[in-house]
């Protein structure tokens, strides 16, 4: 009798929780009445009992979209944009003679708007659409399917951001990695020659890297190489091409005989702190999510960058007797490149350690290295993006480690994890070449990469564009 009772009481309870067998229901329960609830050990000595079956409902979690989440994206995406324009403009313009500032700052505008329109029409879909070990597919060609409710995976499962603000952010990086290349040629190439030429490497070179490093399939995401915001994707990727670039269109007339100083690294010094305070979206914004990830993101990219910069004033006051803004300015960039892939894996001292390492190996790669290559590589984008993009993603592979602060697993292997780290460097460092050399002779072949010498000589401010940055 008193099982009986216990029994029923038992089912209303679960049925005023809302758990009855009428419900459409996947797994089924087994509770246990004893014959003697007060001796338990009665069930092993006799082990006849009343069975009641109950039928529970599966449940599926419903996907979580945090409006923190969405707004610190749309935030993450304007502070990009700020490191592009004018950010980026802003350095490279300063860099570059007063005859060419505006050339500059169109060069990269224009490249950025470009490869906007472009990675909505067909690139979002290639890196990031199915599953192919180098390359998307076109299924969300023109982005089809993509609405106000489609929702994007972040790191957190369940936890999704609309897709929209998604396709945009990265889209940021699309642009600002075929605007860095122009720093390489600056000076002294076709305007229309820029463009042909971004249209085919972004289409050839940064959407399969992009794809093998963080789309579902890609090759070296499979391998586990460690890419946060975009060591190899952007820097190295970016890096490369205008090395080739530098070679392939040739050196600048007068170089290494006239003086070719920047003219105003006023300009430039606010350039390098919009992309210092752009960055934080660059790299705390790849967290996806308004949470403990991106504040490791965010401080890592403080700390670094300040240590890059101190490394690098150190570095030339000890072999030119003073230190110059000019290399304080390039410190700052060389330490966010550095952190950028290790950013959200590292911990700060990690972080502080990268980023003295990087000032210090870009201090010589924009010298000694230079000098060595025999590049003409205007603004020292393979000095600094190139430098910079390999040490991060070498040393991601260390400071990930869990021993070292990092936030790898137990098992993280520092031998093992920079061999997949070297493997995706090389890949990119050769895939790049290959692609930026193809493109740049093909762009030759079709309209001609370099202006006239007389062009040259005048500016391409006033040559190509009709325009003066200063009238005096």
């Amino acid at each position: 009798m008193k099982s009986l009772i216990s029994t029923f009481m038992l089912l209303s309870i679960l049925s005023f929780a809302g758990i009855t067998a009428a419900e459409p229901a996947a797994s089924a329960v087994e509770i246990k009445t004893l014959a003697n609830p007060a001796n338990p050990v009665a069930e092993t000595i006799a082990p006849a009992v009343e069975t009641v079956t109950i039928v529970t409902t599966d449940t599926v979690a419903t996907p979580t979209v945090d409006k923190g989440d969405t707004a610190w994206m749309m935030v993450s995406t304007l502070l990009v944009i700020m490191m592009v324009i004018p950010g980026l403009g802003l350095f490279y313009g300063g860099l570059v003679r007063s005859k060419n500032m505006l050339s500059v700052l169109i060069q990269v505008m224009v490249v950025f708007s470009l490869v906007a329109v472009l990675w909505v029409i067909y690139g979002y879909s290639l890196a990031f659409g199915g599953e192919g070990l180098i390359i998307g597919n076109f299924d969300k060609l023109f982005l089809l399917g993509i609405n106000v409710d489609s929702l994007a995976d972040t790191f957190t499962e369940n936890v999704k951001i609309p897709e929209f603000i998604f396709v945009a952010f990265q889209s940021t990086f699309a642009g600002i990695t075929c605007a860095l290349i122009v720093g390489s040629f600056a000076e002294r190439i076709k305007f229309s020659a820029v463009l042909l030429f971004t249209v085919i490497w972004f289409t050839f070179s940064y959407l399969p890297i992009a794809h093998m490093v963080w789309g579902a399939g890609g090759y070296l995401l499979g391998k586990g190489a460690l890419d946060f915001a975009g060591g190899t994707v952007v820097h190295i990727n970016a890096a490369v091409a205008g090395l080739v670039g530098a070679y392939v269109v040739g050196k600048r007339i007068g170089y290494g005989k006239e003086a070719m100083t920047p003219h105003s690294l006023t300009l430039t010094m606010v350039g390098a702190s919009l992309l210092w305070v752009g960055w934080f979206g660059f790299n705390a914004g790849s967290n996806l999510e308004s949470n403990g990830g991106a504040t490791l993101a965010f401080i890592n990219t403080l700390v670094a960058t300040s240590a890059a910069v101190l490394a690098w004033s150190t570095g030339e006051a000890l072999s030119k007797g003073k230190a110059s803004m000019l290399g304080a300015a390039s410190g700052a960039v060389s330490g966010l490149v550095a952190i950028t892939p290790a950013c959200g894996s590292v911990g700060p001292m990690g972080a502080i350690i990268i980023g003295l390492v990087g000032g210090f190996l870009c201090l010589w790669g924009v010298n000694g290295l230079k000098r060595i290559l025999g590049a003409d590589d205007s603004l020292d984008v393979f000095g600094v993006h190139g430098v910079g993009g390999i040490v991060g993603a070498l040393l991601t592979g260390v400071f990930t480690a869990p021993s070292l602060g990092g936030t790898g697993k137990e098992d993280f292997s520092i031998g093992s994890q920079l061999l997949i780290q070297a493997e995706g460097v090389v890949i990119t460092l050769v895939w790049s070449g290959v692609v930026a050399y193809i493109a740049y002779k093909l762009v030759d072949v079709l309209i001609g990469l370099r202006v006239s010498e007389e062009i040259e000589r005048v500016g391409l401010d006033v040559s190509s564009h009709g325009e003066t940055a200063y009238h005096l």
